[in-house]
């Protein structure tokens, strides 16, 4: 107790230095509750990372079930519940899935592909995540939430061939053509056909002999 009080009273008596310790005190608070704080909002992403990714990404139902449990139990209802809050007391309204322009396009589309296979179908507005997989997860979460304008499905409900279609202002910017890079990527080593149909360029008669390019008669 006696080295407690005169380290105490050598403070007291250099305020200089008190103000010093003091000083460095609070800066090492300060540093400790953003690191707590940062490792939460990490911990947080992570969590949701991990429910994006998890059904598609490759792995198995017993593997997903393990991480889930590792991340807390105790997470899931409160991030739903902060969801349901949000939901509830936001606003929500219909609107169309496809502008009149990509309507035009689905509907000549999925005429010719019809009449030339009725087995096969076209699928509009599609995330890849729905029908790519991979076992990296970086890669995976790079293209899961991209999406592809038409996606020719075969009778065995997979997608053989992605049609993008090109309207005026496609391309705004580097960004643009970059996503498009990466979903050609990911497409061309899936084994998926890319094809892009320019507005303007694109006649009714060259889309059905894309598609009778693409599908095969039944």
């Amino acid at each position: 107790m006696q080295p407690v009080m005169e380290t105490v009273d050598f403070l007291l008596d250099r305020p200089l230095v008190l103000l010093i310790v003091l000083f460095i005190g609070a800066v090492i608070g300060i540093v400790l509750e953003r690191q707590l704080a940062h490792a939460d909002r990490e911990k947080r992403k992570a969590y949701w990372r991990g429910r994006n990714s998890g059904r598609r990404s490759g792995k198995g139902a017993g593997l997903r079930k393990i991480e889930a449990a590792e991340r807390g139990k105790a997470q899931t209802p409160n991030f739903a519940a902060e969801q349901l809050k949000a939901v509830s007391r936001a606003k929500f309204s219909s609107r169309p899935l496809l502008n009149r322009a990509e309507a035009k396009v689905f509907t000549a589309l999925d005429t010719a592909v019809v009449a030339r296979n009725p087995q096969w179908q076209v699928m509009a507005q599609v995330s890849l995540g729905e029908f790519l997989a991979s076992p990296d997860d970086d890669a995976f979460r790079a293209v899961n939430s991209k999406r592809v304008d038409f996606a020719l499905m075969d009778a065995d409900a997979r997608v053989v061939h992605t049609l993008e279609y090109q309207g005026s202002g496609h391309h705004t910017g580097t960004s643009a053509a970059a996503r498009d890079a990466v979903k050609k990527e990911a497409l061309r080593k899936a084994g998926i056909g890319y094809h892009e149909i320019v507005a303007g360029h694109t006649t009714p008669s060259e889309l059905r002999a894309l598609v009778e390019k693409l599908v095969p008669v039944r």
